[in-house]
């Protein structure tokens, strides 16, 4: 798909980060903290999902092969997904899932006020209705980090522990490839390298806020996702999701 274009490979790494962060956060309800809580994520989900829906919609018109977004979600194995590798860690726990949002808001947030400016229409148009969105998630899963970093011992102990865990899967986030290259030459995409240094100033501000240490931004960093190369969390994932489909192809309600 890449070869043949690779606005489509673009276009499912965008859509497929969304879908699996629904997903995770989806898996919060009825088991958040507080009912407050439990509502905000599943809307949070409900948002990522319904941009992946725009993301998958039109990597399937692009592509031109008759799959549509259900076909894409519901009928691909986990190596074919190109979503990065933080969005499909496991939730752990409350730290480690607000740790996670944050550090992919901050990033969601930047890479889509210059993916509104996209010389392609329809991904211009998509990123400007979930910009909208992302701008509460950020504020939301920042919020969370300040209450958390800044709260009882035990909260500020999980808070590290969840910094520790994920900051070996951000540099995934500003890797930029010939998928990436190709999209920035044709004024489709957004360079993530330029991206870094205004997220690192987020999350730098952010943790220093919540007193937390702030991890070595040129130490080792995970990647693959991009190119199909996931953790064993994501064929977990994916055997819960696309259950029903597998197990009755077709079906409708």
């Amino acid at each position: 798909m890449a070869e043949a274009d690779p606005l489509v490979e673009y276009l499912l790494r965008l859509g497929d980060s969304c879908l699996v962060l629904g997903h995770r956060l989806s898996e919060w309800c009825g088991h958040a903290p507080v009912l407050e809580e439990d509502i905000a994520l599943a809307n949070v989900a409900l948002d990522l999902i319904g941009q992946a829906r725009f993301w998958l919609t039109l990597a399937g018109e692009v592509e031109g092969a008759g799959r549509n977004e259900n076909g894409l979600a519901f009928l691909r194995d986990a190596n074919a997904y190109r979503n990065v590798l933080l969005v499909e860690q496991k939730n752990d726990d409350f730290a480690v899932t607000m740790t996670r949002e944050f550090l992919f808001d901050a990033w969601h947030w930047l890479f889509l006020a210059e993916l509104q400016t996209s010389s392609d229409q329809r991904v211009a148009d998509i990123a400007a209705k979930a910009l909208k969105e992302v701008a509460y998630h950020l504020e939301r899963s920042r919020d969370w980090v300040l209450r958390l970093g800044n709260g009882t011992e035990e909260s500020h102990r999980r808070m590290r522990r969840a910094v520790e865990l994920l900051w070996p899967f951000t540099g995934e986030l500003f890797e930029m490839d010939e998928v990436d290259r190709a999209m920035v030459e044709r004024s489709i995409g957004v360079d993530l390298a330029a991206l870094r240094q205004p997220w690192l100033d987020i999350v730098r501000d952010t943790f220093e806020e919540a007193t937390l240490p702030v991890p070595d931004p040129d130490a080792w960093m995970q990647r693959g996702g991009k190119r199909g190369r996931h953790s064993e969390h994501l064929g977990y994932l994916l055997a819960e999701m696309q259950f029903v489909q597998r197990a009755y192809p077709g079906a409708t309600w």
